[in-house]
């Protein structure tokens, strides 16, 4: 199985200590947001793990305890955008704190496992199509020999986020400017060593040099742990999404970052109440089982082919 840590929080920024732990522990609870009373125990035995994935924008946490992962397969989605705190709120400086963790980290575990996701890109007053060419392209440099891949997608509006978009007075370029935004991004990716992709996105960029893509890929995967896998399209996705099936061990309305663009937290109010319950040593993130929880044992297997192979 792949687990995905995890699209609705930063567990690596926020949450680390809580999730070596759980490795430790072997196992961990996921709440299921849409039955909150049903509880999935979850193995962590590296027997059935095949990979873990990480999201995040800020893995600094976690740098000096990689070994802990050591029995594992794994890479990381790194975040890394031109907005400053008036859209993502809470992620430390970009070019003072997270270029040098990103590289830091590319260093520790190679460039095939850092992932840079310049997204979701947003266009308004501030942050023109000029803004993020300019911004994508330092950025670019600075991470030149530290990844091979960069991935970008393009604001999506949710129930969730439509006021703020609304007050961020966001809107969307006419196609032939956006195909044009699009080549400028792919001519400044392929300067700097990078192969650039798009993620769940319904416009077809190929001829701008850039292909579909999935954060959860399973080719990625592949090249990672050295074998073939046996695995699906992730069904609980949007029809756009490419990636495989993975299980979430995150919890909505727990991310601290502040991203006003993001559709996983209610408000602020839900975030500090679910703060509240944070305990490292708890199997749930931000919470506790009660009386009413019904725990069942989430089935968990390795999806690895037998015959092993060796990537060029």
């Amino acid at each position: 199985m792949i687990l995905s840590v995890s699209r609705r929080t930063d567990i690596p920024s926020y949450y680390s200590e809580w999730f070596l732990n759980r490795i430790k522990e072997g196992f961990l609870y996921v709440r299921n947001p849409m039955n909150p009373h049903q509880i999935s125990k979850v193995s962590l035995s590296p027997d059935v793990v095949d990979c873990i994935v990480f999201w995040t924008k800020n893995p600094e946490p976690m740098l000096d305890r990689l070994e802990e992962l050591a029995a594992y397969d794994y890479y990381f989605q790194f975040t890394l955008t031109g907005y400053g705190r008036d859209i993502e709120c809470n992620v430390p400086h970009k070019r003072e704190r997270m270029i040098p963790v990103f590289q830091r980290l590319s260093k520790e575990i190679g460039t095939a496992r850092v992932v840079w996701r310049y997204d979701p890109i947003l266009f308004n007053r501030k942050y023109t199509p000029e803004y993020h060419v300019k911004a994508f392209a330092q950025i670019a440099g600075e991470l030149r020999g530290y990844t091979e891949s960069c991935v970008i997608s393009f604001v999506d509006t949710y129930r969730k986020n439509v006021k703020q978009m609304q007050e961020l007075g966001v809107y969307e370029l006419p196609p032939e400017e956006l195909r044009a935004f699009a080549k400028e991004l792919s001519r400044i990716a392929t300067a700097n060593g990078m192969m650039i992709a798009t993620c769940a996105e319904q416009a077809d960029l190929t001829d701008c040099g850039i292909r579909h893509s999935s954060c959860i890929d399973k080719e990625r995967i592949e090249r990672i742990i050295g074998c073939e896998l046996k695995i699906a399209k992730d069904k609980n996705q949007r029809t756009e999404c490419g990636c495989v099936e993975s299980i979430e061990v995150g919890t909505y309305n727990t991310c601290r970052n502040g991203c006003r663009y993001c559709y996983a937290n209610h408000s602020e109010e839900s975030i500090n109440k679910s703060c509240a319950l944070y305990d490292s040593r708890s199997p749930l993130l931000c919470g506790a089982v009660t009386e009413a929880d019904r725990i069942t044992e989430r089935k968990c297997e390795s999806q690895k082919e037998s015959q092993l192979r060796f990537w060029n």
